[in-house]
């Protein structure tokens, strides 16, 4: 349920905080007061499209916070997301700025869709004009669903991947006749490609060996210019090479050693410098000889890089790329130049898929109507219940196979006759705004009975309805209340008096400014607000004792309902 509620700095309200409780929470105040913003921006905190004009003028940014203890559902979905739940509740905040909105669950920012979906486990909402949206068949059809529970929502599943699966195939049917056209043209395109790849032989990685073998030919006849120099230096025959001259020094520096023990070891260090001037001609000779190569070898190599880098220009960037491309382009040839055969393949899978997604629409067809024959006998007992002097309810489905459509074939219509001796008729045909009202409030309890859902908000769902129907309502809201947390807005006393908790939305002005204000009204608070609402413009004793006798009314009926 929802347990509380933080707003500041939207719209009129400033401040405010609000400790919900189970049972029926009713919020009344005058009309202007901001008693739909304050449950609207319950609806802001889950999602719902803001405008930046919602900041309280004056102010930077505007803040919603709700807290809801833990159901099963939301546990799962928290659960999903990788978000630890803190000790049975889930803390949900928005802020918003003029250009940026930042959502929170339990501390960590989320996206908005995924607090939309953790939403729909938590609580219901009905807003002031979505007993409108009975008149849509296709909402309709969705009530329906929602009442089939798990079997209808997996057999949507189904048809969803039916009806994908075959609109994939018709568009590539319809793309392969269509190529049907131009076949011998593309054919003629793609081999000439392909040929050209294949005609190369790539070898992943051989065009990293030529550059770097063709820079080394590039520069050859310079680096063969320094090795040659650097030999001739080290052991080049003159007399004035470093071999030499470290010879004659080492020839030397033994003949001191015979005469002193203290020579030897400046000798045997000559000796390791000799060795290694030896071993240095060898490796510059044989780096020599690598540098060596034909005009032959160059050109062939200049060659080969061209035509590799020709088809990089082409097809990829890398050989890699290339290679992919023409595994790619291989595919589509043998394909067109199998069209025929391709095409009667694809037609009849897509005869195929489409006999599939018949077999599971018809499927989905059939648990749609057994749903809705248990729904309308549902509701119509509902419907007498709220002052409906007869209440004959039926769904009609009517389907059409030719229809493809990820939520099936089947055409929802709702279908009532409130009046005795009157045959049922569209529900968008015979229903007032008060009807539709009491309708969709039924609609809700049979539907809170399927859900986990544990709060139900409703935006004045009295539009349209007074007296002894707005004692039905009441009482139907006392019934719904006993098994989830109900929260609504009404403007009629008979629905204020079965609250079990009362709120009263005030509108003050404060420096200069209107603000919002909430306040729980104790026992005298409750009766003076439905004096109020009774409509007396002063609350002398005569109206304050209609004010309790209502009360005590809304508490007896409380008690047989």
């Amino acid at each position: 349920m929802l347990e509380y509620m933080h707003v500041r700095n939207l719209a009129l309200i400033k401040d405010c905080e609000i400790s919900f409780t189970k049972g029926l929470n009713i919020l009344t105040g005058e009309t202007g007061a901001g008693k739909s913003v304050l449950l609207g921006s319950v609806n802001l905190a889950l999602g719902a499209k803001a405008d930046k004009e919602i900041i309280r003028t004056g102010e930077e940014e505007a803040y919603v916070e709700l807290v809801f203890s833990l159901n099963e559902s939301a546990r799962k979905t928290l659960e999903s997301m990788e978000i630890t739940a803190d000790e049975g509740t889930v803390v949900v905040s928005r802020k918003i700025t003029p250009t940026k909105n930042v959502f929170k669950i339990n501390g960590e920012i989320v996206p908005a869709k995924q607090v939309k979906e953790l939403a729909g486990g938590l609580l219901d909402i009905h807003g002031q004009h979505e007993h409108q949206s009975l008149l849509n068949n296709v909402k309709q059809r969705d009530m329906i669903d929602a009442f089939g529970g798990d079997k209808v929502r997996d057999a949507l599943k189904e048809v969803a991947l039916a009806c994908e699966h075959f609109n994939t195939l018709k568009e590539e049917l319809e793309n392969a006749s269509s190529k049907s056209e131009g076949r011998e043209r593309e054919i003629s395109l793609l081999k000439y490609e392909c040929d050209e790849i294949e005609a190369a032989e790539l070898v992943i990685g051989e065009d990293e060996e030529l550059e770097e073998a063709y820079k080394k030919m590039q520069s050859a006849e310079k680096l063969l210019g320094y090795v040659n120099e650097s030999m001739a230096l080290i052991s080049g025959g003159a007399e004035g090479d470093a071999g030499s001259l470290v010879s004659r020094a080492l020839g030397l520096m033994r003949k001191a050693s015979g005469l002193d023990e203290g020579a030897e070891k400046m000798a045997e260090a000559l000796a390791n410098v000799e060795d290694m001037l030896g071993d240095f001609s060898l490796e510059a000779s044989r780096y020599a000889e690598s540098l060596e190569f034909s005009e032959e070898d160059f050109v062939k190599t200049e060659e080969r890089l061209n035509i590799i880098n020709s088809l990089k220009l082409k097809f990829g960037s890398t050989i890699q790329k290339i290679l992919d491309y023409y595994e790619e382009k291989s595919a589509e040839l043998e394909k067109l130049e199998n069209l025929t055969d391709y095409i009667e393949k694809l037609k009849k899978d897509t005869d195929a898929a489409l006999a599939d997604y018949v077999a599971k629409a018809h499927t989905l067809s059939e648990l749609r109507k057994s749903a809705a024959e248990d729904f309308s006998k549902l509701l119509a007992s509902e419907l007498l219940s709220l002052s409906f002097l007869d209440a004959r309810f039926n769904v009609l489905i009517e389907s059409s196979e030719s229809v493809v459509n990820k939520n099936g074939f089947d055409n929802v219509e709702f279908m009532i006759s409130t009046n005795p001796g009157e045959p049922m008729k569209p529900i968008k045909n015979v229903a007032s705004g008060g009807e539709l009202s009491r309708i969709m409030l039924a609609i809700k309890t049979i539907l809170a009975k399927r859900d986990e859902v544990d709060a139900l908000i409703f935006d004045e769902i009295d539009a349209g309805i007074s007296g002894r129907t707005a004692w039905e309502v009441s009482g139907r809201l006392s019934r719904l209340a006993r098994e989830h947390q109900v929260i609504a807005i009404t403007h009629l006393a008979q629905i204020a008096a079965s609250a079990d908790s009362h709120f009263e939305i005030v509108k003050n002005v404060e420096d200069g400014s209107t603000v919002t204000n909430i306040l729980r009204l104790d026992g005298d608070g409750e009766i003076r607000e439905l004096a109020r609402m009774l409509g007396s413009d002063s609350l002398d004793e005569a109206t304050l004792t209609n004010a309790r006798e209502l009360k005590a009314k809304a508490n007896e009926r409380k008690g047989t309902v």
